[in-house]
């Protein structure tokens, strides 16, 4: 899964920055037949969709996050309801392709977050400071198995086959130069 360090890479962010500026380019349409209040919810609800997806990246746990997406998804169902309503009116119809565009925007930011926050509920990540419990047993387990490693590797006597092992080696805190090579069981590249 890619990891982002900013809300602008989200592709679903761009996605909902995109439909954005398609609904202003409507709007910014001169005699464009819609009503002034219509007009304000289009522009709120299309803009509410990068807002929410910025505000709960920018959040601390998934629950938030969660939150976030789910706002964000009404507000894109909402543009949807809003160009499926003005569609068909007669006034409207030179500026089908426009709001057929719009539609599809928002359609495909409502696809990426729900599939956003499919990915993120069942996560051991439950934020940027918490982990579930059953992620910091594996995450101990794994510190536990490689310490154990590292100890083994330390504690081998030169006679073993892996004590001049690079691994080996940089578990003593052995630079590869420094480590005696005569020692070595394992057959030298060239044949001899």
């Amino acid at each position: 899964m890619a990891k982002y360090q900013h809300f602008e890479q989200l592709p679903v962010w761009q996605e909902a920055a995109r439909l954005y500026n398609v609904v202003l380019d409507l709007l910014e349409e001169p005699g464009l037949p819609l009503s002034p209040g219509f007009r304000n919810q289009l522009d709120r609800a299309a803009l509410s969709i990068s807002n929410n997806v910025a505000e709960g990246f920018e959040r601390s746990t998934t629950n938030e996050l969660l939150a976030f997406i789910a706002i964000a998804r009404g507000s894109a169902g909402e543009v949807r309801s809003m160009m499926a309503v003005v569609k068909d009116r007669p006034k409207l119809k030179p500026r089908g392709a426009a709001l057929e565009r719009i539609r599809a925007l928002a359609e495909s930011c409502a696809r990426q977050l729900t599939g956003w926050g499919v990915s993120i509920e069942g996560s051991s990540v439950q934020g940027k400071r918490h982990l579930t419990g059953e992620a910091k047993e594996q995450r101990a387990g794994a510190n536990k198995a490689r310490e154990f490693r590292l100890n083994f590797l330390r504690g081998l006597k030169p006679e073993h086959p892996l004590f001049n092992s690079e691994e080996a080696r940089a578990a003593r805190g052995e630079s590869a130069g420094s480590a005696a090579v005569g020692n070595s069981q394992w057959p030298i590249a060239n044949g001899q």
